[in-house]
């Protein structure tokens, strides 16, 4: 097939491919770029990566997710599109490719621009869990910290912003213990993300990611990751935060963090596997997505979020959780990519 793979790339990686170059370079806007901004993008090295596995059996073409892609898409009209991009400007930023796709009939993988944006907006996301009774923490959304309700919540408490990935705008400030921090954490977000801040309850449990891959009858639960805290320094809070993930956990400095299989009694697997399946199927989750979960109080699964465009960093020294779950699932990184690509495929009847 003719495969035409959509991504958006990180300014500051280094291009290892010889027929797209980088939209932006590192000077440009630098002094208006927080530390996070380009976190959900992906690096040259896992463009090129994904694009390798795609050309096991497959002629690709690679794509930038940027104003020019319609007419590039228009152009080259690809049997299907494998897409990782995470889009520019505003909320909707993910469901972008998929509209367009849409619009031009198209096939591709991955959810479609409303799962992709009702996902990225987290709380959308927990209304919607809410309504079909699947758990997850008590929660409410502040647009600005005059509008703060300091009874709606216990403390601790997290904040985020309500529409980031790759755990933009969360640090160890986020975990609040008191009205005063709850309003400091909420000005952040609000004034730094220009979005407003979701405050939900901490849950005190172990905490879990869970790679999905298929449709209906097909989809597959890989190997479960349980991510430990112990080999983060001691005022670190126990959350997955931007430190942790991006300054702290590093290629050459790996953290101890994730294991896989994660060690479950029987009943605690099924539970954490079941409400997994079911945020997926009520959010109408396609082709694959990574769910991330964590125990309450009382030992029962919550939902955190769920990312139907999961990260994918190809190298094994890197700790990435959807190709490490593949991995101890037996698949290897191609064989990862392809899969989903033939979920896809499977989907629109193409094969």
């Amino acid at each position: 097939m003719k495969v035409a793979l959509t991504f958006n790339v990180k300014p500051e990686s280094e291009s290892f491919s010889e027929d797209v170059s980088p939209i932006h370079n590192k000077s440009e806007g630098s002094s208006k770029i927080s530390t996070d901004t380009y976190a959900e993008w992906d690096t040259w090295e896992t463009i090129d990566a994904v694009k390798e596995a795609l050309q096991t059996y497959n002629d690709v073409i690679l794509v930038e997710a940027d104003e020019n892609s319609f007419n590039k898409i228009k152009e080259i009209r690809p049997d299907i599109v494998f897409n990782i991009a995470e889009g520019m400007n505003a909320v909707s930023r993910e469901a972008q490719i998929p509209a367009m796709l849409d619009l031009l009939n198209i096939p591709y993988s991955g959810s479609d621009p409303l799962t992709l944006a009702i996902c990225l907006d987290k709380a959308r996301t927990k209304e919607i869990l809410s309504y079909y009774k699947i758990p997850n923490a008590k929660f409410f959304v502040a647009d600005d910290k005059d509008s703060i309700d300091d009874q709606k919540i216990k403390y601790p408490a997290i904040v985020k912003p309500v529409s980031e990935g790759s755990s933009k705008g969360i640090y160890s400030s986020s975990f609040v213990k008191s009205e005063s921090e709850l309003k400091t954490e909420v000005k952040r977000i609000t004034e730094e993300y220009n979005q407003s801040a979701l405050i939900e309850e901490f849950l005190p449990g172990r905490e879990f990611t869970v790679a999905i891959i298929g449709n209906n009858s097909d989809t597959e639960v890989l190997p479960i990751i349980e991510i430990n805290y112990k080999d983060l320094p001691q005022d670190f809070i126990p959350i997955y935060s931007f430190e942790a993930k991006w300054i702290l956990d590093t290629k050459e400095n790996p953290l101890d963090i994730y294991q896989c299989p994660a060690p479950l009694s029987p009943d605690l697997e099924i539970k954490i596997k079941n409400v997994a399946l079911s945020a997926y199927k009520i959010l109408r989750c396609r082709d694959w997505s990574r769910i991330d979960v964590r125990l309450d109080s009382s030992g029962e699964p919550n939902i955190i979020e769920v990312n139907p465009l999961p990260g994918i960093l190809p190298d094994p020294n890197d700790n990435s959780c959807f190709p490490k779950a593949a991995r101890t699932a037996g698949l290897s990184y191609n064989e990862m990519i392809n899969k989903v690509l033939l979920a896809a495929a499977r989907r629109y009847k193409l094969l």
